[in-house]
């Protein structure tokens, strides 16, 4: 039978200190939103997203997965209530965006465990487990949550400890979800009444362990920096298991969408942004920024290179130290090796851009374009002033600045005609030095 997860994202985060509700914050480039939905869809047939007022950036996040709004804020048990026209008929999963991190065979394990009780939670057995509430049992069996204000010393000597997640029938769901009261000190509803509710019924409730990594929440920037940590480590053995070599895993920094192919290497400090796909073969080397680009098979990039978004670069060609590239295609067996920006650029197969090179792309209005063919040669200190052509096979000599299309197989100057004055310097200084 088909399963929904509904994940409660209304939370302001006011411990974040930032106007971006809590649940868009990234984490290795990914809104923590959608890390959940993510392994929500590899294990549930639908997912709703229970949002706060005023929260139309997190709804673009969510789409198209539907959203409904908490108008008041009165505690998770209600919020989840919000979404109760949507759970269907299976069994409903109740999850909060602020714990990003569950895996998908970790949901997988919760679905399963409801064969054999009629509510599910997830529990976890933190290093410390400080304020959570504790997790109570009598043999496989969840008899109570204690919350840790109210627990005795033995109780708070229990390990196991609430994540707050838990998984139910829709129609018991929706029954114990209205029965929640609100007389508490903060006068909220909350879910985990939910427990105590099913147990009076006499329904099982059982709990499903799952590692802290996975459970704990992100509620401030400290934790934020905690889970993004979690998350690097995740990308760093995938990344070395997939067939990449990362010669200073520790100082690589990923995001979720980064692609690697076998036989890549990865040098120390470098950061991929977004949208990176790198071929086999490749080496990006140390201390090399990348979003938004693709580098083909046998690559080299860096060290110190910069390839931002809308950027291919051919197979076997080479990006140096201090090259920054955007939206350019450097084609195969092509080099910029030195000092050099080349923006908004095509540049054929294996035509060499000197040091210092800059394509002059922008006029403070638009951005324009420069063509170059395959087997060129571009002097260092070049300036292209876009838009403008150079053909193939051409060269352009060091120090020119090039206004005009230049044709293939051409050779353009575009610098003025030394002058040299024998002696001059020498009259120059006497000059300055007298007064």
């Amino acid at each position: 039978m088909e399963a929904t997860a509904i994940l409660l994202a209304a939370g302001l985060g006011t411990r974040m200190k930032s106007s971006l509700p809590k649940a868009l914050h990234p984490i290795a480039g990914r809104p923590m939103l959608r890390h959940l939905l993510a392994s929500c869809e590899g294990v549930f047939e639908h997912a709703v997203i229970v949002a706060g007022p005023g929260m139309e950036a997190l709804a673009t996040v969510a789409a198209p997965h539907p959203v409904v709004v908490q108008h008041d804020r009165l505690g998770t048990a209600h919020a989840a209530l919000q979404a109760a026209d949507l759970f269907g008929e299976g069994d409903v999963a109740i999850l909060y965006a602020d714990n990003p991190l569950i895996r998908p065979d970790t949901l997988r394990r919760l679905r399963a465990a409801r064969a054999e009780a009629g509510l599910v939670l997830l529990a976890m057995r933190p290093a410390d487990p400080g304020r959570y509430g504790r997790v109570i049992t009598t043999g496989a069996d969840v008899e109570r949550i204690v919350e840790y204000a109210d627990a005795t010393p033995a109780e708070r000597a229990v390990g196991l400890c609430n994540a707050g997640v838990i998984c139910a029938a829709a129609p018991d769901l929706h029954r114990w979800l209205r029965a929640v009261r609100n007389d508490n000190s903060k006068g909220e509803y909350y879910l985990t009444d939910v427990i105590a509710l099913a147990r009076a019924e006499g329904v099982r409730v059982s709990a499903v362990e799952a590692p802290e990594d996975e459970l704990r929440g992100v509620n401030s920037r400290g934790e934020l920096a905690v889970a993004e940590a979690t998350v690097q480590d995740w990308l760093r053995d995938a990344a070395m298991a997939g067939g990449a070599t990362l010669t200073a895993p520790g100082t690589v920094f990923f995001s979720t969408d980064t692609v690697l192919a076998p036989d890549v290497t990865v040098g120390p400090n470098v950061v991929f942004g977004p949208g990176v796909i790198v071929e086999s073969g490749a080496e990006i080397r140390a201390f090399s920024h990348l979003e938004g680009c693709r580098v083909g098979p046998g690559g080299i990039i860096g060290p110190f290179a910069r390839l931002r978004p809308g950027t291919t670069v051919g197979a076997g060609a080479h990006v140096g130290n201090f090259v920054e590239l955007k939206a350019a295609i450097l084609g195969e067996g092509a080099k910029a090796n030195h000092l050099s920006y080349i923006g908004d650029a095509t540049i054929g197969a294996r035509t060499n851009i000197g040091a210092g090179t800059i394509t002059v792309n922008y006029d403070g209005y638009g951005k324009y374009r420069t063509q170059i063919g395959a087997r060129a040669f571009i002097g260092s200190n070049t300036s292209l002033i876009a838009p403008v052509q150079i053909g193939d096979g051409a060269l352009v000599v060091a120090g020119s600045t090039v206004t005009e299309d230049v044709p293939a197989d051409a050779m353009a100057f575009g610098r003025a005609r030394q002058v040299t004055k024998p002696g001059r310097a020498a009259a120059f200084r006497a000059k300055k030095e007298q007064g």
